[in-house]
C-alpha cells in the first residue's frame, strides 16, 4: 500500500510540474529516437550475472541479457554499459576493484554532452547492506532458526541498515545532479528493486531467521523509497520494479529472483531473466 501510494505521489508532482515547464524541457518525456546514446549505470541487479555471455569489464558479471542490452537492442540504441556487481553510489565517482578483476573508471565517466539516455540502478550496496543481509545474517541464523538476529532492537546489523537508508536519498540526489551536469540533454531514469523477500512465510532457498524476513523485505521497500524520493526531487522518471514483480519473489512458486540455490540461469539472490525482461517492459513504457 505504502509502495503504491508513494508511486502516485511521485507521478502527481512530476505532472503538476511538466506542465509549467518550457517545450525544450518537455522534450525528456518523449520516445528514445533510433539511435541514441544510452548509458547504463548500476549493480549487480542492472548487471544481470550469470544469464548469458559476460561482456563489460572482468568481475563485473555484466551480461548481455541484463535489461540495458534487453532495451538497447529493442529500441535501436546505442549502448555503453558500465553496470558493474558490488557497484554503490560512491563508485560513480571513484574506480571500483571488482572480484578478480582490475579497476574500473568510475562509472560516471561513461557520460557525455551527447547522451540521451542514462538508466541507472544502484543503492543497496551502499555500505555493503545487502550482501550482509545474505551472508552475515544467514549465518546468524544457523543458530537462531526463530529468532531475528540480524534486525532485533539493538542488533548492530538494524542499526547499520538504519544509516544508510537515512543517506541514500542525499546519495542519490547529488549522483542524479553529477548525470544531469554531465549529460544535460540526456532523458535520466531511476530503476528500482524487485520485491526480493516473501511478504509472508519462509523457504528453504532463503535461509534467514524467521523473524528477520519482514525486515529484509522492508529493507528493499524502504531502498526504493529513497530512490523513489530522490528521481522525483530531481525530477528524473522512477521505474518502479517491485510493484511488477511483487508475488514472484525468492518463495514463490514462479520466482524471478534465484535463491541460494539458483534453479535456472543466475547468480544466487539475484535476478532471473523474466525479472529482467520485465524491468526492459517497463522502461520501454516509461519512456514512451
Amino acid at each position: 500500500m505504502r509502495r503504491a501510494a508513494s508511486v502516485l505521489v511521485v507521478a502527481a508532482v512530476l505532472l503538476a510540474a511538466c506542465s509549467d515547464l518550457p517545450e525544450s524541457k518537455l522534450d525528456r518525456s518523449s520516445a528514445v529516437p533510433s539511435g541514441s546514446s544510452y548509458v547504463a549505470l548500476g549493480d549487480s541487479y542492472s548487471a544481470g550475472p550469470r544469464l548469458a555471455p559476460t561482456t563489460g569489464a572482468i568481475g563485473c558479471e555484466q551480461t548481455r541479457g541484463n535489461y540495458p542490452h534487453l532495451l538497447a537492442a529493442r529500441l535501436d540504441l546505442e549502448l555503453t554499459d558500465v553496470t558493474c556487481g558490488g557497484a554503490t553510489t560512491a563508485d560513480l565517482t571513484q574506480s571500483q576493484t571488482p572480484p578478480n578483476g582490475d579497476p574500473v573508471p568510475p562509472q560516471l565517466d561513461a557520460l557525455s554532452r551527447s547522451t540521451d539516455l542514462v538508466t541507472i540502478g544502484m543503492g543497496g550496496n551502499d555500505g555493503k547492506v545487502f550482501s550482509e543481509l545474505v551472508t552475515t545474517c544467514v549465518g546468524k541464523a544457523v543458530k537462531d532458526r526463530g529468532g531475528a538476529p540480524c534486525t532485533e532492537e539493538g542488533a548492530s546489523f538494524r542499526a547499520k541498515v538504519e544509516r544508510q537508508l537515512a543517506k541514500l536519498p542525499t546519495r542519490m540526489g547529488e549522483a542524479l545532479a553529477a548525470i544531469r551536469e554531465r549529460a544535460p540533454k540526456a532523458r535520466i531514469v531511476v530503476v528500482g528493486y524487485p520485491a526480493a523477500f516473501p511478504e509472508r512465510g519462509t523457504c528453504d532457498l532463503l535461509p534467514l531467521a524467521r523473524g528477520d524476513y519482514p525486515y529484509a523485505r522492508e529493507f528493499v521497500s524502504r531502498v526504493n523509497d529513497g530512490l523513489a524520493a530522490a528521481a522525483e526531487q530531481a525530477g528524473a522518471t522512477y521505474v518502479d520494479v517491485w510493484a511488477a514483480t511483487d508475488g514472484h519473489d525468492i518463495c514463490a512458486t514462479d520466482p524471478w529472483v534465484a535463491g541460494v540455490i539458483p534453479a535456472q540461469a543466475g547468480l544466487e539472490y539475484h535476478p532471473y531473466a523474466r525479472e529482467q525482461s520485465v524491468v526492459t517492459d517497463l522502461l520501454i513504457d516509461a519512456l514512451g
